[in-house]
């Protein structure tokens, strides 16, 4: 059986090594990003600058957790072989399974850490900007009226700016990226348990991440003519041995101003809960076999 705090002592061990990569200056390259797409764009619309500002701050949003969930715990193993560092730990004797915990939480809470900063930082910034840009529009809007201006028709003008704003669905969204990083740091986890080297746990890591994003186009494509029992067997076999991370894809209808639903979210979450459950205990079951 596993033992929760050896468990969190090696989580706690992987976010000192991992924080050692120098990951924070991500973090602070996001901030600088953030601050610029915020006030980079003074040409275009009101609600144009907005809109540039999520779609720049949600870009690096996933990029940032797709790189750590795959890059990062890929690294970790052959490091800790490399160091010695893994016959030290299992000497103790540590169980293999609380040693694969603990890398693998040690890297989730990284990357939820990172992303709540992030998170942070690019809420504070689109508050700031959303405030500037409703009383610009609304400066303009009673100048266009010639100080006539009903308080109608400025509710109308700020409601429709707001929508565009600071909202709760975005952190919505961001749950959603930080799920689907977890569901592949666990497949990257899984990888590096059979992987002979670090550049081929990347790749392949990278190459599940490119594929899980088409098996919705290819279900499309193939099961247009109808779906059979054969079919139905074929997508889950396809979506078994490949993570389909087109249901973690809510950013770009949150930040079209969709609300997702307390459903929607629950089912989201259970199929991450799912996908990291059986690849870690695949994981399991294959480096207990490993020789090392």
């Amino acid at each position: 059986m596993f033992h929760l705090r050896r468990i969190l002592a090696l989580a706690s061990n992987t976010v000192t090594q991992l924080l050692r990569m120098k990951v924070l200056f991500f973090l602070l390259a996001f901030c600088v990003l953030v601050v610029a797409a915020g006030f980079a764009f003074p040409a275009v619309s009101e609600a144009q600058q907005l809109k540039l500002l999520k779609d720049v701050s949600f870009g690096a949003l996933q990029a940032f957790a797709v790189v750590m969930a795959i890059a990062s715990t890929a690294l970790l193993l052959p490091k800790d072989v490399e160091d010695r560092t893994l016959y030290t730990i299992l000497a103790k004797p540590v169980p293999r399974i609380d040693y694969l915990l603990g890398k693998y939480l040690g890297v989730i809470a990284l990357i939820a850490g990172g992303l709540i900063l992030m998170d942070a930082a690019f809420s504070l910034v689109l508050y700031i900007k959303q405030t500037i840009v409703i009383k610009e529009a609304v400066d303009w809007f009673v100048h266009q009226q010639q100080g006539q201006a009903d308080a109608a028709g400025i509710a109308a003008v700020t409601a429709d700016l707001e929508k565009q704003g600071l909202t709760w669905s975005l952190h919505t969204a961001v749950w959603s990226i930080f799920l689907k990083a977890a569901v592949l740091t666990a497949l990257a986890l899984l990888i590096s348990t059979i992987a002979s080297s670090t550049l081929f746990t990347i790749i392949t890591g990278f190459a599940f991440f490119v594929i899980g994003h088409g098996l919705g186009l290819f279900r499309d494509y193939f099961f247009q003519g109808g779906i059979s029992r054969w079919d139905y067997a074929l997508s889950a076999v396809l979506s078994i041995l490949c993570p389909d991370l087109g249901l973690f894809d809510i950013v770009d209808p949150v930040l079209e101003g969709h609300v997702p639903s307390v459903m929607a979210m629950s089912t989201m979450t259970g199929f991450a809960v799912l996908y990291i459950v059986g690849y870690l205990t695949v994981a399991h079951l294959l480096f207990v076999e490993k020789e090392l």
